[in-house]
């Protein structure tokens, strides 16, 4: 037990930490900030799993993110639908089209299914800004409305409409993001997403279905990323074309750069350092985007794995020197 708090003492301060934000934050306009990180930090996990875990760069992520906002705006807001009935199917519809697109596409590879799927996420954007009977078109979507109520026996109802219950809520799923991440990473599967990730020749000559791995990834992702934006268009009300352009999916490429790519960690702090940082720097308006883009480039020559490449060097180097210290001694 000792060896497993030792060895974990980092993740167990992360996650108190994490469970006092909401008694450490006050001010309304930064608890914000931190709920709407946790979203992204989904929307980049799953980035992570295809880009990081399986090697396919697909520069379409903020259009399934879309998908599952529009998803859960039209689901909630039009049809009337629980939230709790409607962010299943927004996942599930992101992840169906996900199947369906990647069928074609993933039989491409590098810079062209980076073209492919680009494209994509251009046609995905151009819809949701020119289907007016759908999507609203450039207005977007007004009114969609909180996630509903729920009853638990013995503590009664618990409402989600205040800042301290859509943190936990959305921190909830961010957790259960994490866990499934994991358990598929660190499974059989996740062993062939890293091997297609190394050298994808190699992989199929050694009988890994290369195709079916790539499609899994795939759909995987588009199903978390259609969670994110569910969530997303749940707890802010209202939805415009901008959270699928390509704008959101350099957002998301961003956090699993800078934070660090075929890590779990990684994602998730990227996803909370940038968008605080950028609120920090508001005041170069667009100016913000030329500094990040420097940063990224900076980042992927001289730290290609990131904040967490770098927190685990440092961490070796204390743990090396100790080791040396108690040898000389």
């Amino acid at each position: 037990m000792m060896n497993w708090l030792k060895e974990n003492w980092f993740y167990l301060t992360v996650l108190v930490i994490a469970l006092a934000i909401p008694h450490m934050i006050t001010n309304l306009y930064y608890a914000q900030i931190i709920t709407m990180s946790c979203i992204f930090a989904i929307g980049a996990l799953s980035m992570n799993l295809i880009m990081g875990y399986t090697g396919q760069m697909s520069l379409a992520h903020g259009g399934f993110f879309a998908i599952g906002a529009y998803s859960m705006g039209i689901l909630t807001s039009t049809l009337g639908w629980n939230f709790w009935l409607a962010l299943p199917a927004s996942a599930l519809l992101a992840a169906f089209i996900g199947f369906w697109v990647g069928l074609p596409a993933l039989r491409t590879r590098g810079a062209y299914f980076a073209i492919t799927t680009l494209c994509l996420g251009e046609i995905i954007y151009l819809l949701a800004g020119n289907w007016m009977e759908l999507t609203g078109g450039h207005t977007g979507m007004v009114g969609i409305p909180l996630p509903s109520p729920v009853a638990i026996p013995g503590v009664g109802q618990i409402t989600f409409d205040s800042p301290a219950s859509q943190y936990y809520l959305v921190l909830s799923f961010l957790l259960l993001t994490l866990f499934v991440m994991y358990r598929l990473i660190n499974s059989m599967r996740g062993r062939t997403f890293l091997a297609t990730a190394i050298n994808e020749d190699l992989a199929e000559a050694v009988g890994i279905n290369i195709f079916r791995t790539k499609l899994l990834s795939f759909v995987v992702a588009n199903f978390f990323a259609g969670l994110a934006g569910g969530i997303y268009a749940s707890l802010m009300g209202s939805i415009s074309p901008s959270v699928a352009s390509v704008t959101m999916t350099f957002n998301f490429l961003m956090y699993v750069l800078l934070g660090g790519m075929t890590t779990l960690a990684g994602p998730v702090i990227g996803a909370f350092i940038i968008p605080i940082l950028l609120e920090y720097l508001q005041f170069l308006q667009d100016y913000q985007m030329i500094l990040f883009g420097f940063l990224l480039i900076v980042v992927i020559i001289y730290f290609p794995t990131g904040f967490m490449g770098l927190f685990n060097k440092l961490r070796d180097r204390v743990q090396n020197s100790k080791v040396g210290g108690r040898r000389a001694s």
